[in-house]
């Protein structure tokens, strides 16, 4: 009985930060976006890991419009972001570096962020006032309450 509650309390954070993956559109270009869509798992974002597939992302859902801004503490993947409106819409995209601390800031409110491999957006010519189709689908059911 003890072994089985040590391998639960063991498993249980691991299965807890299972995101849900929602299939995001930019162009003809298909996305994989893991949704961090409360405190926790936009605080956490894509820190500690060592890689990223080609097609892979991380939306992040926001509570409300706003200037959020991003850093890359912790992160050793190269990443660009794109910052979205309500409707999925790039307002702005920035390039980061691993491991830095300085902020790249929505150019004005946005509701959500896109997190890809650095240059990834800049490859496919995607530039802001491009729409990146299922963004407001995929944030339906996923926004935690306000506050969280």
């Amino acid at each position: 009985m003890r072994l089985l509650l040590s391998l639960l309390l063991f498993v249980a954070p691991a299965a807890a930060q299972q995101l849900a993956v929602a299939e995001l559109k930019a162009g003809m270009h298909l996305i994989r976006a893991e949704v961090a869509a409360d405190y926790a798992t936009r605080a956490q974002g894509l820190m500690h890991r060592k890689s990223l597939g080609q097609n892979a992302g991380m939306l992040f859902v926001f509570d409300g419009a706003s200037v959020h801004c991003m850093w890359m503490k912790n992160t050793y993947v190269p990443l660009s972001v794109a910052f979205l409106d309500e409707q999925g819409t790039i307002i702005n995209i920035a390039d980061m570096q691993p491991q830095s601390e300085q902020s790249h800031c929505a150019a004005r409110p946005a509701l959500y962020a896109l997190e890809m491999n650095r240059g990834w957006f800049a490859q496919r010519g995607i530039k802001p006032g491009t729409r990146i189709g299922g963004v407001v689908e995929a944030s339906k059911g996923s926004r935690s309450p306000r506050g969280q």
